[in-house]
């Protein structure tokens, strides 16, 4: 039954491919400010600028919450919000939020702008290739989170906080084992990613471009 949903779920992306379209919401799209910013903010009617001020970022947390499920099912698109294998087995929302506090730390360790900002991120979704996938296909490595960024000293939000997907494209077969070989492991690829984005997110008035990686992507993003 499982086989047959996703076949048909592929048959419906290949033929809505050639007319599909991936709304890329931008930073400074107008917010509505007569909707609260909520109780943890301490602000209900947050007033953003559409310029984008210069970050010295002195505070990082990422929350992986213990409600997004975890799936060790060796299969090529296995069920869950949870899919890592770059980490001996063990908790995995544990190893999902020490890649993100090393990448969100060293991306962001050069900032030394005027502006002290904190950092609030929650993981939505982490989805590295499982061993059958990695040695044989490939795939994508779906990731998404949220990000909010407040300022340091009054703890206020600066910008609206927005969901940012930063998927990856995962390497299958041969290449996989060539990769491995350079140390370029899932683990390591991903960190290095994640650096990135966060710097696109907090230097570019667009933030990070999520790239188009075809179909496997397009499912990641449905179901």
């Amino acid at each position: 039954m499982r086989l047959a949903k996703l076949i048909c779920a592929m048959t419906v992306a290949i033929a809505l491919a050639g007319c599909a379209s991936f709304d890329t919401p931008s930073r400074n799209t107008a917010f509505d400010q007569s909707l609260p910013a909520g109780p943890a903010f301490g602000v209900t009617q947050p007033v953003f600028s559409e310029a984008l001020p210069s970050f010295r970022v002195d505070e990082i947390n990422v929350v992986v919450p213990p409600s997004l499920i975890v799936s060790e099912e060796n299969v090529y698109y296995p069920r869950g919000d949870i899919v890592w294998r770059g980490d001996p087995y063990g908790d995995r929302h544990m190893q999902v939020q020490a890649i993100f506090d090393e990448a969100l730390t060293r991306g962001t360790a050069d900032m030394q702008g005027e502006v002290p900002v904190i950092l609030d991120v929650t993981v939505e979704r982490f989805h590295g290739l499982t061993e059958k996938t990695r040695y044989t296909v490939g795939g994508v490595h779906s990731i998404r989170f949220t990000l909010a960024v407040r300022d340091a000293e009054t703890g206020l939000l600066l910008e609206e906080p927005r969901s940012v997907k930063a998927d990856l494209k995962g390497f299958g077969g041969q290449r996989a084992i060539n990769a491995e070989r350079q140390g370029q492991t899932q683990k390591v690829r991903i960190t290095d990613h994640l650096s990135r984005v966060i710097q696109d997110e907090l230097r570019q008035p667009e933030g990070f471009e999520n790239p188009q990686l075809g179909l496997v992507q397009f499912l990641n993003s449905t179901f």
